[in-house]
């Protein structure tokens, strides 16, 4: 098992390092490709949309058995990177962005839903912690690697190296990870909608994740306007908030490690959800000046990767039965929960970014209000 835990943190990695590099090297993609950036974010649009689609293919695990869920994630991650390889045009690279997305998205239930079925619940917010810790790692070695090669090699040059590690964990997945049966209980993938959308816990618990996404993502989108519009530094600024942000990432991720099973998941995400409400708070009171700007941000992001991070181990325990189901569904009301915050951020803006604060504690109290449902 402790060898399944570093692969699946390494294969993880690798997801998530393909889906942040996006964001950095936008413009590096469009220039290579001869778009403009407006274009270029239609590919990034398609990829969102694919977090609405989640629960429509990631329940295979749950009728075709953990192992066939994270291969057939992984497998279609490596082709659509090998496809950018070979056709290297607009569409081939918006169809390779928006595949190995689904690819990421398909894997991880599965994944959760395997760590949940063989480890006990007292223990699991420690392990799904450092399979969570791809998520940092990707920000703060992953990206830097494509950044490097990007700028020896041009655009296309991390999509092989992409593929290469891709078949290679591919390959070490399959020998690795015993083959597993589908659940006992296994039903169709109708009767298994069917059972989380008709629970009150599973959809109170869906819920939460869905407010408390909504509250980052108001702060998210923003805080790189608010950071040049208050100190008119927006290289510098930015740069420095993207080390912060992946070095809080790890600090949350290490923090559930250390405490979410000795608290227990619901206490830690509730603990986690107030914190957070009072980090939004903090910042505007902070931004005095650049570096008290960047210590609210890195308490704000700290206290939402510990209470998103804790939320994952209780999810896994709400319908045992249909476990990689709930956990695809968990993943697209996060999606939804961005797409709600995505339009209302500017908005909120409009007002102050004191506005933005509160709006992203309203949104954690709605998150609160759904954890006492669900406990009850």
């Amino acid at each position: 098992m402790n060898r399944l835990i570093l692969l699946f943190t390494a294969i993880r990695t690798l997801f998530n390092t393909a889906y942040r590099m996006a964001y950095p090297f936008l413009g590096v993609f469009a220039r290579g490709l001869g778009v403009d950036i407006e274009t270029m974010s239609i590919a990034l649009t398609a990829r969102s949309v694919v977090g609405g689609i989640t629960p429509l293919l990631a329940p295979v695990a749950d009728n075709r058995g953990r192992k066939f869920g994270m291969l057939f994630g992984l497998g279609l991650f490596t082709v659509s990177t090998a496809l950018v390889v070979f056709w290297p045009t607009f569409l081939v690279l918006t169809i390779s962005l928006a595949l190995t997305t689904l690819g990421k998205y398909i894997f991880d239930p599965a994944m959760q839903a395997y760590l949940g079925d063989r480890v006990p619940y007292t223990r699991r917010g420690l392990v799904i912690a450092i399979t969570e810790a791809g998520w940092s790692m990707a920000f703060i070695f992953g990206v830097p690697l494509m950044g490097f090669i990007i700028a020896r090699g041009g655009w296309m040059a991390p999509f092989p190296l992409l593929t290469l590690l891709g078949g290679l964990l591919f390959l070490g997945l399959f020998i690795l990870l015993p083959k597993d049966a589908p659940p006992a209980s296994a039903n169709g993938q109708w009767d298994n909608f069917h059972t989380v959308l008709t629970s009150v816990p599973a959809l109170a618990g869906l819920a939460v994740g869905f407010w408390a996404s909504t509250a980052n993502e108001v702060v998210n989108l923003i805080f790189g306007v608010w950071l040049e519009d208050s100190f008119g530094l927006q290289i510098a600024a930015l740069g420095a908030s993207a080390a912060v942000i992946g070095l809080s990432e790890f600090g949350g991720e290490g923090l559930v490690a250390l405490f979410s099973d000795k608290l227990g998941k619901e206490r830690a995400v509730a603990l986690g959800l107030v914190a957070n409400s009072l980090a939004a708070l903090l910042l505007p009171l902070l931004a005095q000046s650049e570096v008290g700007a960047l210590t609210g941000l890195f308490l704000f992001y700290i206290t939402f990767e510990f209470t998103l991070v804790s939320s994952i181990p209780m999810m896994t325990e709400v319908l045992p039965s249909t476990r990689a189901t709930l956990m695809a569904f968990n993943v697209a009301s996060l999606s939804l929960g961005r797409a709600l915050g995505a339009p209302l951020a500017p908005f909120l803006y409009k007002f102050g970014f004191p506005v933005v604060a509160l709006g992203a504690v309203v949104f954690n109290v709605c998150a609160l209000f759904s954890l006492r449902r669900m406990e009850r």
